[in-house]
């Protein structure tokens, strides 16, 4: 394959993206393990009074 400036460019979009992606998931599963069990905890209690 030849390797051209475009194909470079676009492995390294593609790679930035994956990146990026990861990066976000790593940090909601940190917020998650931070603020979601009080959260949960809050939105069954909400729910219960509701029905």
């Amino acid at each position: 394959m030849y390797m051209d400036a475009v194909v470079l460019a676009g492995i390294a979009t593609v790679l930035l993206m994956v990146v990026f992606f990861i990066g976000v998931g790593i940090f909601v599963m940190r917020d998650q393990k931070s603020h979601g069990g009080s959260q949960a905890k809050k939105s069954i209690k909400t729910s219960r009074k509701a029905a």
